[in-house]
């Protein structure tokens, strides 16, 4: 029996793994960087030791420290959660090693699976149908378009898809070293690139007695980089005989190599409804709950029971019901994705099951991939899954960096989703819709002017400022405030009077003001308006500058905009800052005096797991370069300078 697991993770994975453990009676140790010394993961866990630095790779990928807390802490078995170690078989090898349990598949079966070259060629043994690879050296015109991929790792590193023949050797080489960098490997390999295929996936467990259950079929389409955004189960759309196929080539590919323990068999689904083996992950998914949901089970709590030896039942339990889920990371997809960081002030999502990493107060930082939560929904069908997940998500408090929460909402709402006819391109196809400015235009108006009604109020004495209503039969001086929409930028100038009648708001000629109760520090103000007669209500909440303006049919974020703005605040003509704060991982061949064409790149910054290109945004010289690779810059570094003209 295990009487005590560390950790091998951080994160909503390791919450998540602290729960199950909480609830079986087993006691846990967390492992933190210095970055998440004070992170919830580390503070719920029964104990917790530090990895001295902040990288991963000083921290959450040396082995031989994880090894070690845990025999300091007098752990008996590790769990490594997904990600970072989690499927690398010398680690496991360590732990059993040292007398711990593993919890997870056999090294010897992580490794056959490790590398998608070698795993390819197991699998066809196993008669699972797979694409053939192709050589990067022999690709044609013909053979377009092609998916480089690296053959170690995952999570949508090291893999570009080339359309574009002349292109292939540079995009061969940035894979290379992508992967070099993410994984320590720079192996790739090139095979054919599937349009408007669906990533369909198969849930597997297997226990050490020979028992092997696949757990329906999970469809996790909706991807950008190459990594997953939403995901449901069961699939949609798909008949018993595909069905009952990916269920069987997932069981044959984990007893080819003597499975046991969690883990998923990818396919590609193509659109005439052929499945492809795509790779075997030998761990737990990130998108796990939908399965759990569906079928009443907590994987947590079966890879805990496999480790110790129970068998499972002969047949795995029948699914019921649709679940979906839904990843929120602070990024902001109207901007290439970029990775946002700052103070998440408040995360609150009712209804619905939230495995979140940071709670409200934590701060978002650069180091780690910047998923905030995943938010799932559950009912008995698959449309009133999809209602509850977009009502949950509209009436979330979300407070702090921006968000894909948007994003979230309309790809949830779009037509082509609800009917089921998703691929891996459809956020790519669909980016511009996804991401355009609402079509609302008084939503973000009348936010902005519950925004300064609330600000008005938090200015007033004590005595009358409890609400609006006891001293709105004074007439008052015009107001002028201003706020910035984040993201996007639009800003919202607010005039308004507060007279005998009642309120005057410029632009608003049907808005009664019906009261405000204010919000003490960061405690919400209630503003209530009638709104062509319809009331309303406006929860707004102040951070410094930074205002949060909540209702029941979404989230609006504003910045409040000084009177008398900076006239300093400029960048001299060319200059290249960086958009995030991150980590100079790549500098092209180009030198100060150098000529660069408009789009080419000039540097890679990496932040949160993912890799951003910076380019010249004109053609011109470049006469200033402050980047060099490993430097660690601040958002609004100045990184290059390019003199546009010749």
């Amino acid at each position: 029996m295990i009487r005590s697991l560390l950790v091998a993770n951080r994160a909503e994975i390791a919450r998540r793994i602290v729960r199950t453990c909480r609830e079986l009676g087993i006691a846990t140790v967390a492992v933190h960087s210095d970055a998440d010394a004070d992170a919830p993961h580390a503070r719920e866990a029964d104990a917790a030791v530090r990895l001295p630095g902040d990288a991963p790779a000083d921290t959450y990928l040396r082995g031989d420290l994880l090894v070690k807390a845990a025999l300091a802490a007098g752990a008996d078995a590790v769990h490594p959660g997904y990600g970072f170690l989690s499927e690398h078989a010398e680690f496991a090898r360590a732990v059993r090693t040292a007398g711990l349990v593993w919890v997870g598949p056999p090294p010897e079966a992580m490794e056959a699976m490790a590398s998608k070259t070698r795993a390819k060629e197991i699998i066809r043994k196993a008669g699972v149908p797979l694409l053939d690879p192709l050589d990067p050296a022999e690709v044609t015109a013909g053979d377009l378009p092609v998916l480089v991929k690296a053959a170690a790792g995952g999570g949508g590193r090291g893999m570009r898809v080339v359309r574009d023949l002349d292109a292939l050797p540079a995009e061969l080489d940035s894979a290379r070293a992508e992967a070099a960098s993410a994984f320590g490997d720079g192996e790739i390999f090139v095979e054919p690139y599937m349009e408007g295929a669906r990533h369909v996936e198969v849930q597997v467990l297997a226990d050490t007695h020979g028992t092997v259950w696949t757990l329906g079929t999970r469809d996790c389409s909706l991807q950008r980089r190459h990594q997953k955004v939403i995901e449901e189960a069961p699939a949609p759309g798909l008949d018993e005989e595909l069905r009952h196929t990916l269920a069987e080539s997932a069981a044959n590919a984990a007893r080819a190599i003597g499975y046991e323990g969690a883990g998923t068999v990818e396919f590609l689904v193509s659109p005439s409804g052929r499945a492809y083996f795509l790779e075997m992950n030998t761990r737990l998914q990130v998108e796990h709950p939908v399965t759990e949901e569906i079928h009443g089970l907590d994987l947590v709590a079966l890879q805990l029971r496999i480790a110790e030896g129970e068998r499972l039942d002969a047949e795995a339990p029948a699914p019921r019901g649709h679940a979906i889920e839904a990843r929120l990371y602070a990024e902001d997809p109207a901007r290439d994705w970029r990775p946002q960081t700052g103070i998440l002030h408040r995360l609150e999502i009712p209804g619905l099951r939230v495995d979140s990493g940071p709670d409200g107060g934590d701060a978002i930082g650069v180091h780690y991939d910047p998923m905030l939560a995943k938010v799932i929904a559950v009912a008995p069908t698959r449309a009133e899954a999809v209602r509850r997940l977009v009502h949950g998500l509209e009436r979330a408090r979300i407070h702090g960096p921006v968000t894909n929460r948007e994003l979230l909402v309309r790809a949830l709402r779009h037509p082509e989703f609800a009917a089921g006819r998703v691929d891996t391109g459809f956020l790519e196809r669909h980016l511009t819709e996804l991401t355009a400015a609402s079509d609302d235009d008084d939503a973000a108006p009348l936010a902005a002017l519950a925004a300064a009604l609330a600000d008005a109020a938090r200015r007033r004495p004590a005595t009358v400022a409890g609400r609006l209503g006891g001293w709105r039969n004074v007439p008052s001086q015009p107001q002028l405030r201003s706020y910035r929409a984040e993201p996007g930028g639009t800003e919202h100038e607010v005039r308004y009077r507060l007279t005998r009648d009642g309120l005057l708001a410029e632009g608003f000629s049907d808005v009664r003001l019906l009261g405000v109760e204010q919000g003490w520090d960061t405690e919400p103000a209630r503003v209530v308006l009638e709104v062509a007669g319809v009331r309303r209500t406006f929860e707004v909440t102040a951070y410094g500058e930074h205002r949060y303006v909540d209702t029941p049919q979404g989230g609006h974020a504003f910045t409040a905009l000084p009177r008398f703005p900076d006239p300093t605040a400029r960048a001299e003509p060319g200059s290249l800052l960086a958009p995030m704060p991150g980590t100079v991982v790549r500098v092209a061949e180009v030198a100060v005096g150098d000529r660069v064409e408009a789009g080419q790149s000039l540097l890679w910054l990496e932040a949160m797991k993912m890799e951003h290109r910076v380019t010249a945004p004109a053609a011109g010289v470049l006469t200033a370069l402050h980047a060099a690779p490993g430097r660690q810059v601040e958002v609004g570094a100045l990184l290059a300078v390019v003199a546009a003209g010749e």
